[in-house]
């Protein structure tokens, strides 16, 4: 008794220093949007021909971030998340200890890799530990400061990967993650000592393992060559050109549906299965799943068309188009950093489904006001007041889905869970990505087609087309986001007010 009153004495000081965790990361996750060109630069890589290799920067660490997941959100699950965080925070001062020190794009590739690895882990474990040391009643609430937290984390990336290119250089950012992880990974160490492994057997499911893996690495790359990885195009001309010289990708779909079948089989026939599909019988689980794949789907849309209408349509010049871009989307993930912690004491006062379905309807009315207002006449405060919209539903969101899914899944399959959910919002994110790709080479082809023809010579015609044309695909893109939120809204509804993994109480707190 003593022991649980220990570990539950101070949760908010355990929550503080996950957080802190879960903070470098995020920042990391975004950091090097603004250091890539200085990265390509010193590393000496050709443009334009180097510019595909140089994406895997980012786009190895998607990957790896996204992969790791589960298989460590189940470690967790196992081996006690006081182990795993550590592990993770280890193995975050490692890869980015080599990344400086990479000789060459390859070993740096790895690197950011190896950094993915130990980041992934950290918001899936983190879930799972406030699922472990809060009381159900006081569990959305921390939900919540921990969404603003991961959040703020990826506000503040890029605004500080550009001030250490400006004033130091881009190593410096792996060079300050290795002492703040190393002293994150001793605090951690004392902090969590009394959580205790859920499962005494505590054999690894690696079968079921390597063929998730296997699925989400195929899948991943698929749809990054479909237009989803982080090479997106600067315009709707450049995606004829990029998907020209695009590889076949079906062959990987192949790969990745095979690999997920052959999962589903091992799943159902170990008797310690990496993930309990008992676990897809479980209403709000899936509500909740549902709910975040489309969330991650609509919000990537947004986060990428407006630096892409910024750079063709309202910015003088590159410089120009980066500031602007920046402060505007900067109304979109304030929002939505400070509306977590609204929806957390929401959800903590009337449950799930009133938060989710309050921010499903901001996002639904953003999206819609977005759909008919941005044209070449529109200003940035506009934009800035419509993007705040989406992002406080964005925001309002985070908490009760992430809730949901902690207190419907039971304790031993709760880290697994955490991570599956947050899996779901990122893969929902390069879905997203994917078919703002398909859909803007489509429609750019069919509503050029359908223009009477302009002479090359007269470039004042040429450029004014290509800036209305741009505007009409994005105005499309967000009319798409509203009807994906609305058809959001019909899980959000079906979602149960309350639903307690077995051996919770619902006065708990």
């Amino acid at each position: 008794m003593r022991d649980v009153e220990r570990r539950l004495l101070a949760p908010y000081l355990i929550l503080a220093l996950i957080a802190y965790g879960v903070f470098i990361a995020a920042d990391d996750l975004t950091v090097v949007s603004t250091m890539l060109p200085q990265m390509i630069v010193d590393l000496e890589i050709p443009i334009p021909s180097g510019l595909d290799q140089a994406a895997w920067i980012v786009n190895a660490y998607l990957i790896a971030y996204v992969v790791t997941m589960p298989f460590m959100g189940r470690v967790s699950d196992l081996y006690g998340r006081r182990f795993v965080f550590v592990v993770s925070l280890l193995l975050f001062a490692a890869g980015s200890l080599w990344v400086p020190l990479a000789p060459n794009l390859t070993w740096l590739i790895v690197g950011r890799a190896i950094t993915a690895l130990g980041g992934g882990a950290m918001v899936p474990v983190a879930m799972a530990i406030i699922g472990d040391v809060f009381p159900p009643r006081r569990r959305a609430f921390a939900m919540g400061l921990l969404g603003a937290v991961d959040t703020a984390g990826w506000i503040w990336g890029p605004l500080y990967g550009a001030l250490l290119v400006r004033y130091l250089n881009w190593r410096w950012q792996f060079y300050i993650n290795i002492p703040a992880s190393l002293v994150g990974a001793v605090l951690a160490y004392y902090a969590l000592a009394g959580l205790q492994p859920h499962e005494r057997d505590r054999r690894l499911d690696w079968a079921g393992a390597i063929l998730l893996t296997a699925g989400l690495i195929s899948l991943n790359v698929a749809l990054i060559r479909s237009g989803g990885g982080a090479n997106a195009p600067t315009s709707f001309e450049a995606l004829v050109t990029q998907r020209r010289d695009s590889a076949p990708v079906f062959p990987l779909y192949g790969v990745a549906a095979l690999a997920f079948g052959l999962f589903a089989w091992v799943e159902r026939r170990v008797g310690r299965p990496l993930v309990d599909l008992a676990l897809l019988r479980l209403r709000n689980f899936n509500l909740a799943g549902l709910v975040n794949l489309t969330t991650g789907f609509v919000l990537i849309i947004a986060m990428v068309d407006v630096p892409l209408f910024i750079n063709v349509i309202l910015a003088e010049d590159v410089r120009s188009a980066a500031v602007a871009s920046g402060r505007v989307l900067s109304a979109l993930t304030v929002s939505m950093a400070l509306a977590s912690v609204l929806g957390g004491w929401l959800c903590q006062r009337w449950g799930y489904r009133l938060p989710t379905l309050l921010g499903l309807v901001s996002t639904l009315g953003g999206f819609l006001l977005m759909g008919r207002s941005w044209d070449l006449g529109v200003g940035y405060g506009e934009m800035a007041a419509q993007l705040a919209l989406v992002g406080l539903g964005f925001g309002l969101v985070i908490s009760p889905v992430a809730t949901a899914v902690v207190d419907s899944a039971w304790m031993e399959q709760r880290g697994v869970a955490s991570a599956l959910v947050i899996l779901l919002r990122l893969m929902g994110m390069t879905v997203g990505l994917s078919a703002l790709t398909a859909w803007g080479l489509h429609r750019f082809g069919v509503i050029t087609r359908s223009l009477p023809p302009i002479p090359l010579a007269d470039t004042a015609a040429q450029v004014q087309r290509g800036m209305e044309v741009t505007a009409r695909i994005i105005r499309e893109l967000f009319l798409i986001s509203a009807l994906v939120t609305a058809l959001a809204l019909v899980p959000a509804i079906l979602l149960r007010p309350r639903t307690l993994s077995p051996g919770q109480k619902v006065d708990e707190g």
